[in-house]
């Protein structure tokens, strides 16, 4: 049997009436482009899609989802990993061609339309030497990372993404449209900075940007075969526990892309990136981790942000096979580092790979209860990623990702990063919640929940039900 849905053709010709983009169903050209989303793992047959060709479409499409009692599948820029953009028999709201940037840039603020990637904004801020801190890949859709929280390359110097958020505007489950900010409905502003897509549509975003240099300082020190790994992760250890604010660093085991041309084997990579116009003292900074742990390569050299911003890219191409799974922790002794590298060790194809990001700086001085965000004391978090092409390896790659993050349990210190989570069929969403948030982040949530999404409209997302289990 079918699991599609069939719309009569009153209630569609009453839908395409009131939007100005397009409405596609099964039997249209367009419509199994339209439906894939970004992880190939994912496939669902939506009663309809709807491109929504400007922010004034999105209302008539909840108020039609709500009407119709049809799940609603919101899509922004579309990078999600669980591929909470799509819906077996429900209807999708495409937000992708909304990419406009604008705002007052040359005054340090950035409006940002809900289907603009990293790429979109950071080009559009990059000619006026200002950059909002985001995440790594700038193919990411900047709506869903940042209600998420969103880590990156800036997050020491000054916070996620989240945190650099001035203000949303917000289309509701009953179709009304809202402003959240410090002053303007700062209950549902708290909510979203980090509780992901439940609470409506964002229809804009407004951000704080920082001054950054046109070419950032940053790099890669390189380090071939386990037998040089151990000696610098703990030299990469103990650089951590000083460094100021502006440096930001990320570690990185993988099996590298033959682009990069950095051989076949598993390889671990300590990047950088200094957010700071002294370059001498990133320098400086830098050659003390690399007298630490010499590098067997190196690139290491000021890059435009652009540039730097786009190097992981090819690593998560649309169509890509992906599961994903994350923990925060504070240990890196050498028990933790030998299961760490131990699982780097195993990775002898191109297909998964982790990276750990160190935390504190300006990410760890936001106050625990000022977002929802998990865990701001957290000294580093891991992100253990698959990303492959033929379903064949589909179970390898699951197995690997799901039993280094079993491994990692007892050293986990509390919550996980819900843009960093895969798919779990089957898993309760409210022990999900919790698990995310824990019980005061998670109560504060609901309450939300209960406020402006009662009937759960919006729940294919890492859902915050309305009511506690």
């Amino acid at each position: 049997m079918s699991n599609e849905a069939v719309l009569d053709e009153h209630s569609i010709a009453g839908l395409r009436s009131e939007v100005t983009g397009s409405v596609l169903l099964p039997e249209d050209d367009g419509y199994d482009e339209a439906r894939r989303v970004w992880n190939g793992m994912i496939d669902r047959r939506p009663a309809a899609v709807v491109r929504a060709a400007s922010v004034g479409d999105v209302a008539p499409v909840v108020r039609f989802a709500r009407e119709h009692g049809l799940p609603i599948a919101v899509r922004g820029g579309g990078h999600n990993v669980a591929g909470n953009g799509t819906v077996d028999a429900g209807l999708v709201l495409g937000l992708g061609g909304l990419r406009e940037v604008g705002g007052e840039p040359a005054e340090g603020t950035v409006r940002v339309q809900p289907g603009a990637t990293l790429a979109d904004m950071d080009a559009a801020t990059a000619r006026y030497g200002l950059a909002v801190p985001t995440g790594v890949v700038s193919s990411t859709g900047v709506a869903g990372l940042t209600l998420g929280g969103g880590f990156g390359w800036l997050t020491r110097s000054d916070g996620l993404a989240a945190d650099n958020l001035l203000s949303v505007d917000l289309v509701t489950a009953d179709g009304s449209a809202l402003t959240a900010s410090e002053t303007e409905n700062p209950d549902l502003f708290w909510g979203l900075r980090g509780g992901g897509g439940n609470f409506g549509v964002a229809t804009s975003f407004t951000f704080r940007a920082r001054p950054l240099p046109a070419e950032v300082f940053s790099g890669n020190l390189v380090y071939y075969g386990p037998e040089h790994w151990t000696i610098a992760l703990q030299a990469w250890e103990r650089w951590t526990r000083d460094l100021p604010d502006e440096l930001t660093s990320i570690v990185s085991v993988l099996v590298p892309p033959e682009s990069w041309e950095l051989g076949s084997e598993p390889t671990l990579v300590i990047g950088f990136c200094w957010a700071s116009e002294d370059r001498a003292e990133g320098e400086r900074l830098v050659e003390e981790l690399r007298q630490a742990a010499p590098p067997d390569a190196e690139a290491v050299e000021p890059v435009p942000w652009l540039q730097w911003q786009s190097q992981a890219d090819e690593l998560f191409p649309k169509g890509v096979r992906a599961y994903w799974k994350n923990t925060s922790f504070d240990r890196l002794d050498d028990e933790v580092i030998a299961l760490i590298l131990g699982r780097g060790a195993e990775q002898t194809w191109r297909g998964t790979a982790f990276d750990i990001h160190h935390l504190g700086g300006a990410y760890g001085r936001v106050p625990e209860d000022a977002t929802p965000f998990p865990n701001r004391s957290a000294r580093f978090w891991l992100n253990i990623y698959g990303f492959w092409d033929v379903a064949s390896e589909d179970a390898a790659r699951i197995n690997f990702v799901r039993g280094f993050a079993t491994d990692m349990r007892p050293f986990a210190t509390g919550g996980q990063y819900i843009n960093f989570m895969g798919a779990e069929p089957g898993q309760d969403p409210a022990s999900l919640a919790l698990s995310v948030y824990g019980t005061d982040k998670l109560e504060r949530l609901v309450a939300l929940k209960r406020t402006y999404d009662p009937e759960n409209l919006f729940r294919l997302n890492h859902n915050i039900q309305p009511a506690m289990a």
